[in-house]
């Protein structure tokens, strides 16, 4: 048994890190698997402090290489965290406890509900960030009404993101179950 969880373990978190890395892939702006990397690891790590660390620890790695390798010019010196990061990383574990409440059962309707509320708690956590910290707004109501507004046009790339990737890590996870039958299990992860 504990082979078998130990596999398990290692399969669910190659597929978040190698969804993590595909950021690194020229793609539209926010197409990004962070809303499914979230889902995943909360719906098989669901009972477990790895619902959090895996797919944080993945986005962390995959920023590392973003931030210092394909944006380097644009900052100055190694980067561990950028501006905007406790905004992004909160919106990323708010997402991940909505997973472990709505996919204590994996069905399509909960994968549904959890893709579009995901999209959404991103959306708004993130441009609330980007107000907080940033001069690009003024720091009233109006200017957060603005951040929103301006943020719109990204919200749909955002949830196609989300979809894209949902679809892709269940669905590969789902695939290799069945073909390898010793990935299953009767529960998610417990530790």
């Amino acid at each position: 048994m504990e082979k078998k969880l130990n596999l398990r373990f290692c399969v669910i978190a190659a597929i978040i890190l190698v969804a993590a890395m595909s950021r690194l892939i020229p793609h539209l702006p926010n197409f990004a698997p962070i809303g499914g990397m979230a889902l995943f690891g909360a719906a098989y790590f669901s009972k477990s402090r790895w619902a959090f660390i895996v797919p944080v620890a993945s986005m962390w790695i995959s920023d590392l290489v973003l931030n210092n390798i394909v944006y380097s010019q644009f900052f100055d010196g190694f980067v561990w965290f950028y501006s905007v990061s406790l905004f992004t990383y909160g919106a990323f574990a708010l997402i991940s406890l909505l997973g472990i409440v709505i996919l204590k059962e994996i069905s399509v309707f909960n994968l549904t509900c959890s893709v579009l509320a995901a999209s959404l708690i991103f959306f708004l956590v993130s441009n609330f960030g980007v107000w907080m910290l940033s001069d690009m707004y003024p720091h009233n109501f109006s200017g957060l009404q603005a951040c929103y507004i301006a943020g719109i046009p990204f919200f749909r790339n955002t949830l196609l993101g989300d979809i894209f990737y949902t679809s892709v890590l269940f669905g590969t996870f789902e695939i290799l179950q069945y073909r390898f039958p010793v990935l299953k299990l009767q529960e998610n992860i417990e530790e």
